[in-house]
């Protein structure tokens, strides 16, 4: 992969539901250590994009390029090897209840690696330090807070030192002390990692502290592509809607409403 390349890429992505188009022509990059803010509300496709940009949905229409692998076009093993250079933190932190902190954390260097013991035993120690939980590895998941999930969940993505890390609502579910450490430690991974990160949220105060560049989605589309600065003095209605969280007017029209229940029921029979 050329080195100056952008690690995703992404062209005119569509995204269907069964009948339902969620994703309508989606263009953007993310560069090399860049922090790249998805952002939006519920329902806005942020979920849908982001199982495409790991690979769990091929697009039906458009291209999706990881580390220059065109995913729709990819096979099993270049899958695979493109998944060992990704590290996803996931919402709920989907950490193992039967297994210990460590355990978690080392997961990924047992199943992708032929280390030894020791040397998987201290790769994980270290990331946990990483993430400030030195000295817990020995605690199960249900011992932990919500903060604590996170960042073990977080510790486990960066095990195996990716290029690309995901992270998915990062400040769900938190109360803002621990939001804006959850926020601190993203950065120092970005500057001492040397790694591109794409975060996905709504959290707005949290976007503005950590990103580099912001994609504010919206109904499955890109309404903006730019910097914190160009975001928040977008002269764009629905961006602002977003931002001062103005609730949008949506007018009821009954008999558009009976006229797809029909068409749906027709479909469905």
């Amino acid at each position: 992969m050329n080195a100056a390349a952008p690690l995703i890429e992404v062209e005119q992505l569509e995204a269907w539901y069964g009948r339902r188009r969620i994703l309508h022509g989606i263009d953007f990059n993310v560069n090399a250590g860049e922090i790249r803010v998805i952002m939006g509300g519920s329902g806005s496709g942020k979920s849908t994009l982001l199982r495409h940009l790991l690979g769990l949905h091929k697009p039906r229409d458009g291209t999706v390029k990881i580390l220059g692998v065109d995913i729709a076009k990819a096979s099993e093993n270049e899958m695979l090897a493109v998944r060992k250079q990704i590290g996803v933190s996931f919402q709920g932190g989907a950490l193992l209840t039967s297994m210990s902190v460590g355990d978690n954390v080392a997961l990924p260097l047992h199943e992708h690696t032929r280390l030894d013991e020791n040397t998987i035993r201290i790769m994980s120690r270290l990331k946990l330090e990483v993430v400030n939980l030195g000295g817990f590895q020995d605690l199960m998941p249900s011992q932990l807070s919500g903060g604590m999930i996170k960042r073990a969940a977080l510790a486990r993505a960066i095990v195996m030192d990716p290029k690309l890390l995901f992270f998915d609502e990062p400040s769900a579910g938190l109360d803002p002390v621990v939001s804006a450490e959850l926020d601190e430690l993203i950065l120092r991974l970005r500057d001492a990692l040397r790694m591109t990160i794409v975060v996905v949220t709504h959290e707005l105060e949290s976007a503005f502290k950590i990103a580099d560049t912001i994609t504010v989605l919206d109904q499955g589309e890109i309404l903006l592509t730019d910097t914190v600065a160009k975001v928040k003095c977008a002269d764009n209605e629905r961006i602002q809607d977003l931002l001062n969280r103005r609730p949008r007017e949506t007018p009821v029209d009954a008999d558009a409403y009976l006229r797809r229940l029909t068409e749906e029921s027709a479909a469905v029979g």
